[in-house]
């Protein structure tokens, strides 16, 4: 699973994968900012920008199950956030409304993800004089995070094949141990890495 969650890219020649990085990030951004600035009734503009989405998958040529894969593997936590509006007044018609609105910017995310290369993004981030700390936080955060995925993987089995008896608490008492070694490894870990690109001649 976490290979289509840290490889969205899909590979193609179609013509939206061929536009420029920023021409498409910057597409990205404004419909995002157009979608969240719709009233909440305003159910014509979302059905206009679900029709726009379609049309740029259409020319991306990439398979609607991928897409539609991707969508439903984010969406509880679109639906988590949207769910906090039922505790309020007429909660339904805003639940409705942020549902709408947080889907159609995750499929705009993902849309964008799928046809642009992280690197590409990157190199736009850095054209807009993002700061170079941030830009390079995020170039590590991509490359590593992968290897801590395959880490906690690895000590999840472990523990796994360490435990001979079933229980929820003792389940529960697992993954926090798990979780509290994998931070501290996660720190050891970047220690090490910042430790060796300042040998290298790194500098902030």
């Amino acid at each position: 699973m976490h290979d289509r969650l840290l490889s969205p890219y899909h590979p193609g020649g179609s013509r939206m994968h061929r536009m420029p990085a920023g021409l498409k990030a910057g597409g990205a951004a404004a419909l995002v900012v157009a979608v969240v600035l719709l009233p909440r009734d305003a159910w014509a503009g979302y059905a206009a920008c679900a029709a726009f989405l379609a049309l740029v998958a259409a020319l991306a040529r990439i398979p609607g199950r991928v897409l539609a894969r991707r969508i439903l593997l984010l969406e509880p936590f679109v639906l988590g956030v949207a769910a906090l509006s039922l505790a309020q007044q007429g909660g339904g018609r805003v639940f409705l409304a942020m549902l709408a609105k947080s889907t159609l910017c995750l499929c705009t995310m993902v849309l964008l993800s799928g046809t642009t290369r992280f690197s590409d993004l990157l190199r736009v981030l850095w054209r807009l004089r993002v700061p170079a700390l941030l830009v390079t936080s995020l170039a590590l955060m991509y490359r590593y995070l992968s290897v801590l995925m395959d880490e906690a993987a690895r000590m999840t089995r472990a523990r796994r094949s360490r435990t001979f008896s079933a229980g929820r608490g003792l389940a529960w008492r697992g993954s926090a141990t798990v979780a509290a070694q994998l931070f501290v490894r996660s720190s050891e870990r970047a220690e090490r890495v910042y430790a060796a690109m300042c040998a290298r001649g790194w500098r902030t």
